[in-house]
């Protein structure tokens, strides 16, 4: 089984974007993404790519229910 997660854009620099979630940073390629990201925005991650951006609201519901179901602390 995969799972993606909704990280935050934190910065971009070409065509890679450094994002955040749960104090965890990571870098992803931007490569294949549907459409342009921007700062602040969440995109949804697997292995290392950026799948597709994600309403904030969509992004931070989806961690709610990571903590809720999983025992995580993804939100601050």
């Amino acid at each position: 089984m995969c799972l993606a997660i909704p990280m935050e854009i934190i910065s971009i620099e070409d065509n890679v974007a450094r994002v955040e979630v749960g104090g965890v940073k990571n870098q992803v390629r931007l490569d294949i993404i549907d459409e342009q990201a921007a700062v602040g925005d969440f995109v949804i991650v697997h292995a290392g790519f950026a799948l597709r951006k994600i309403d904030r609201e969509e992004g931070l519901e989806t961690l709610r229910l990571f903590q809720e179901g999983l025992g995580l602390e993804l939100i601050k």
